[in-house]
Order: C-alpha cells, then sequence, then structure tokens
C-alpha cells in the first residue's frame, strides 16, 4: 500500500506546493501568518464535521427507540417485526462497502449530501407510515444510505495526520454521543403528545435537511491539503479529500486520469476497480482486525442487547432506572473520547497496546457482570465497560485505516461497517441462546468471545507495532 499511500500522496502535494510558493512569495507576512491561519481554518472545519456527527445521532436516537413501539401499533406480529427490525442491518451489510467505495470515487461532498437527503427521504416516509408496508418502504433508503458518520469519519482520516487521527475520531465520537444522549429524551417527551411518533419523524427529517444544508454550506476551502506545525495538521489525502487543480469538492481520480491523458472512467467502473484492488489487503493482510473487530463488537452487542432485561430479571432494577444508567454510561462513553488524547500520549500513540489493553478491561468487566450479585457492582462495570469499548471503537477504526492505508479510506471503513453489519445479525441470535441457559449467559458469552479477539491480537502484535505498520503497508 505504500506506492498508492505516502508517495503518491508525495507526489500529488509537490505539484500543488510548488505553484502555491511563488504567490507567497512577495509577502513575508503573509508567509507568517499562514501557518496560523491554515490551523484555525482547518479547526473550523473540524468543528463543523462534529455538528454533522452531533446533529446525526441526535435526529436518529430521538426515533430508533420508538421504532418497535411503532411497528406493533401498526398490527405486525411480533416475528414481523423482527424480521423488519433485522432488514436495516442486512441493507447495511451490503451497502456499507459499495457506499465507502463510492465516496472514494465521488468525493466525500457528494456522497455525505446523498446519503444524508436519501436518510431524510427514509423519514419522512416513516414520519407518513400508517401502515406496515410504508413502515418497510422508509427502512429502504435509510438502509441503504444511512452511512454519515462513516464517510464523515474517512473525511477526519483524509484531514488529519495518522498521528492526530485517534484523537480526532475520539472527539468526533465524543460530539456524536452527545447527540444519543439527548436524543431519546427529546424524543421521549415528544412521544407522548398526540401523534407523537409521527411528530417525532418530522423532526428527524427536519433535522437531517438541516445537516444537509450545513454540509453544503461547509467552508470546504478552508481545508487546506497541507500539513501544518501548529493547530490541528490537515491535508494527509488529497486524492481522497478532491481534484488537486480541479474543484475542491470532486475526487482526485477523475481529475489524476485527465492529468495523465487518459478518459475518466464512470463513477461504477471506479467502484469496481477499487474494490478489486483493495480486495486481496482486506482479506488476506487485514482479516485478523476485521475478526478482532466482529469479535469485540458481538461481545458488546451481547451485553448491551440483554442489559435492561438482565438487570430486571437478576437484581429487579426497574426500566426507567435501568435507563437513567444507559444515559449516565451514554454520557461515559461520550467523555472517552475526549480523553483518548492523553491515554494516547500514555502509550506512546501504541494503538494496537490500547486496543489489546481495552479489550482485556471489556474481557474482565463481562466476566464481573455475569458473576456479581450486587447492583453496585453492576453499575461499576456499566460505567467502565463504557470507557473500554468507546476507546476500543476508535482505536479498531483507527489500525483499519494505519493497515489499509490512505487511498481507499471510505472503502475500509465501510468494510469495517459491514463486519459490525454481521455481529448485529449474529448477536440476537447468541444472545436468545445464551439466555435460554442463564440469564448471565450473554454477558458470559461476550467475555469468551472477547477472550479470543485478544488472542488474535496477542499472536498478531508484531505486524502491528511502529515498525509493523510500515511494513504492513509495504506488503
Amino acid at each position: 500500500m505504500e506506492p498508492g499511500g505516502r508517495r503518491g500522496l508525495a507526489s500529488a502535494r509537490g505539484p500543488a506546493s510548488a505553484t502555491r510558493k511563488p504567490r507567497q512569495e512577495p509577502g513575508a507576512g503573509a508567509e507568517a501568518r499562514a501557518p496560523g491561519a491554515s490551523a484555525v481554518r482547518a479547526r473550523r472545519f473540524l468543528l463543523c464535521l462534529y455538528l454533522v456527527g452531533f446533529l446525526d445521532l441526535f435526529g436518529v436516537s430521538m426515533v430508533v427507540p420508538l421504532l418497535s413501539l411503532h411497528v406493533k401499533s401498526l398490527g405486525a406480529s411480533p416475528t414481523v417485526a423482527g424480521i423488519v427490525g433485522s432488514s436495516y442491518g442486512i441493507l447495511q451489510l451490503f451497502s456499507s462497502t459499495l457506499v465507502g467505495c463510492w465516496s472514494d470515487v465521488v468525493g466525500r461532498r457528494s456522497s455525505l449530501l446523498v446519503c444524508i437527503l436519501f436518510s431524510a427521504l427514509g423519514y419522512l416516509i416513516l414520519g407518513a407510515s400508517t401502515n406496515v408496508f410504508l413502515f418497510v418502504l422508509a427502512r429502504v433508503p435509510v438502509g441503504i444510505f444511512k452511512h454519515t458518520l462513516s464517510i464523515s469519519r474517512a473525511l477526519l482520516s483524509d484531514l488529519v495526520a495518522e498521528k492526530e487521527r485517534p484523537l480526532v475520531i475520539g472527539q468526533f465520537n465524543a460530539a456524536s454521543g452527545v447527540g444519543f444522549i439527548l436524543g431519546p429524551m427529546v424524543g421521549g417527551y415528544l412521544t407522548e403528545l398526540d401523534g407523537g411518533f409521527y411528530l417525532t419523524a418530522f423532526i428527524c427529517f427536519s433535522v437531517f435537511i438541516l445537516n444537509a444544508g450545513l454540509v453544503w454550506l461547509f467552508p470546504w476551502r478552508d481545508a487546506e491539503l497541507t500539513s501544518t506545525e501548529k493547530g490541528l495538521p490537515v491535508g494527509k489525502n488529497p486524492a481522497l479529500w478532491g481534484k488537486t487543480d480541479c474543484e475542491v469538492q470532486e475526487a482526485a481520480a477523475p481529475c489524476q486520469s485527465r492529468a495523465s491523458g487518459k478518459p475518466a472512467r464512470p463513477p461504477w467502473v471506479e467502484v469496481a476497480s477499487t474494490l478489486r484492488d483493495m480486495k486481496s489487503l482486506l482479506f488476506s493482510e487485514m482479516w485478523d482486525i476485521f475478526m478482532v473487530r466482529l469479535l469485540m463488537a458481538v461481545a458488546a452487542m451481547l451485553y448491551y442487547s440483554n442489559f435492561m432485561v438482565g438487570l430486571q430479571e437478576r437484581f429487579g432494577v426497574r426500566p426507567r432506572a435501568a435507563g437513567y444508567l444507559i444515559s449516565y454510561s451514554s454520557a461515559l462513553g461520550a467523555l472517552a473520547g475526549l480523553a483518548l488524547g492523553p491515554i494516547l500520549r500514555l502509550y506512546r500513540h501504541d494503538g494496537h497496546a490500547v486496543l489489546l489493553h481495552s479489550s482485556a478491561l471489556t474481557c474482565v468487566l463481562l466476566l464481573l457482570h455475569a458473576a456479581t450479585h450486587t447492583v453496585a457492582v453492576a453499575v461499576l462495570c456499566a460505567s467502565l465497560l463504557a470507557v473500554s469499548t468507546a476507546v476500543g471503537r476508535t482505536c479498531i477504526t483507527d489500525l483499519q485505516l494505519a493497515a489499509g492505508g490512505a487511498q481507499a479510506s471510505g472503502t475500509v471503513i465501510g468494510v469495517g461497517q459491514s463486519v459490525t453489519a454481521v455481529g448485529r445479525i449474529i448477536a440476537p441470535l447468541l444472545s436468545g441462546v445464551a439466555q435460554e441457559v442463564s440469564p448471565c449467559g450473554p454477558p458470559s458469552l461476550g467475555a469468551v468471545l472477547a477472550l479470543v479477539a485478544i488472542f488474535i491480537m496477542s499472536v498478531n502484535r508484531p505486524r502491528y507495532g511502529r515498525g509493523g505498520r510500515d511494513k504492513l503497508k509495504s506488503e
């Protein structure tokens, strides 16, 4: 991946920097002010992206907790409701990789706008769903195009240096997490009004339209494609950001083909070509990263999917108190994203070590939660699990991007989301079987899966050390 990643980046930067230098020579004062101004512009753009993540999860989390109640109110049986609920995960399984690769080809701005607008359409139809057919129809565009967060993370990967990437993605996850905390509270209040679900769905549609307008008005040209020594460094990958000497909003692949005298290929041809190029990397060199992602995702889902039921059956905790505990845990998870900077400095920016230790902590906490007989210990486990899983999710994404290289970050993140979608399909089945054995079965099984993930990471640790990353990219 080295030739297409760092060396390709160097060649892409070369002409751009060469054209900028003569413009800066006449004004030495402007040259001195450039780094600080560039850092301010970069920070402003990142803050805009954080706002997009916040609004996205704020809108979604208003509606999602109400979906199962609404589909049952439309007359659907529990079996039909379960099938409809799983359809979203199945659509995400097949669309995540394609949409991620498509964003690599057409550019982040266009793909973000299309995904947000089609998701808004889905929530608009949901707000008019007076029967099961319309409800199912509303879930289709959302299942296919609800990849705003994935594309935003790929854009963050394009903008920041590799050393800063986990910190910035952690801050983005924290901003999104705040939306996930506030959304259910607003949705729960609105649903108690007359026609509350339909009002909530329409407000969610309005939030997505607002998000699309925000993306359209983004200061795209403020995101300079050169690294800065102060502030947040940007411009790591112009190929995925936009055309170097064409338009900032467009992808560089067509621009590069024009520069080399070759005719631009249709986007679907570019997508198929990128997927072919990435196939060997994704399914040979990176298999262990995706296996760890799958195992840890299923482990976490086994715990959270039965959280309220387990608290009620084992400790007699009422649903309202369990809901408060979930909100409290979500808040801790958001704060964990902000704490990634000090954690990474403590580990000398060794993301693999952070992931290994956070996974080990998750394994121990799942075992402790399964074995405890007191509510206090269960609350302690929930608090620490919120932190360990939040840190682990950020680190596994960073490892994917580091191993996959800069030229296809959208594709790599998309494949990761597809792997997580597989976990969403598998986890309910495993959870049901484990719960038949014991109420402590799901967290116990999650601990076993986390232990397998730890073993895989320990065996493959040399590949992802500081030297191992470069070695993997050069394979």
